[in-house]
């Protein structure tokens, strides 16, 4: 089975790409299942309902979130009627917090899996609750239903989701880390079956500050001096990776980074 995440969608330019360049990717790589996380997708902060109605209809089987998915308020109670039953916010979240941290979708051929959104501790905000137990919680209720589960660990620190990658590997079938908007280039297959990689990548505008326009980033950095940002709109890109999971056992056979550019732009060496 072939697996798609797409890595964080930011704003409007990360939509239109998601929406613009997955097909192609679908084709190229015979993609049975997408996933993608949608934390930013409006304005770079949070989803609304039309949103996740936008992404389900490209093409988004599940969407996962993080640290911002309840910034725009509107989402909440939605979540908490179960009118977005495809997307997941941090599995560690306190249980009274509208929608659910996992979920089991349907692939083709009868095939089911299980998706699980855990955040970090380390230098979040808000900080969650313990991620290590709650995913141990998930993987053990999951794994009675299916043994290919994808872990989209959203972190701040490399060490953090690394440690969370060789904690499920034998467990779940891929731990995928997003947040950082910074496609990173150690992806592999751990002892244990489990693909991973550091950071999947922004689906978004990559002439960028990470997603953000550069020249207020940079001012901010430099002066010192609080100044609200502004999303950025050019050189976007479709991010993230394809995962081969032998479905009898849940392992990841192969792990494979994309990283396609909107409008003709020069694709990134050394990525699929």
């Amino acid at each position: 089975m072939k697996l798609f995440f797409s890595g964080d969608i930011f704003g409007p330019a990360g939509r239109k790409a998601f929406r613009t360049l997955l097909p192609g990717v679908i084709r190229e790589f015979g993609v049975d299942v997408v996933v993608a996380n949608c934390e930013n997708a409006a304005t770079g902060h949070g989803i609304t309902p039309d949103i996740y109605r936008e992404l389900v209809q490209a093409g988004a089987d599940c969407l996962t979130s993080g640290n911002h998915i309840f910034d725009r308020h509107e989402i909440i109670d939605p979540m908490d009627r179960g009118d977005c039953p495809l997307l997941l916010r941090p599995v560690n979240y306190p249980s009274r917090t509208p929608g659910r941290g996992m979920t089991v979708i349907d692939a083709p051929g009868g095939v089911k899996i299980g998706v699980v959104c855990v955040m970090g501790a380390v230098f979040m905000n808000p900080v969650p609750a313990d991620p290590w137990e709650a995913v141990d919680r998930a993987l053990e209720g999951l794994r009675n239903e299916t043994p290919c589960i994808l872990v989209d660990m959203h972190a701040e620190t490399t060490s953090e989701k690394q440690a969370m990658g060789v904690f499920c590997d034998g467990r779940a079938s891929a731990v995928i880390g997003t947040h950082t908007h910074v496609q990173t280039a150690d992806e592999r297959i751990l002892p244990g079956g489990c693909a991973y990689i550091t950071d999947a990548g922004m689906t978004g505008p990559y002439d960028s500050v990470i997603g953000m326009n550069a020249e207020i980033s940079v001012r901010r950095f430099v002066r010192k001096i609080p100044e609200k940002g502004e999303m950025a709109g050019g050189g976007a890109r479709l991010c993230g990776v394809v995962l081969d999971i032998d479905t009898a056992t849940g392992q990841s056979r192969s792990i494979v980074r994309v990283n396609r550019p909107l409008d003709g732009g020069r694709e990134e060496k050394k990525t699929a």
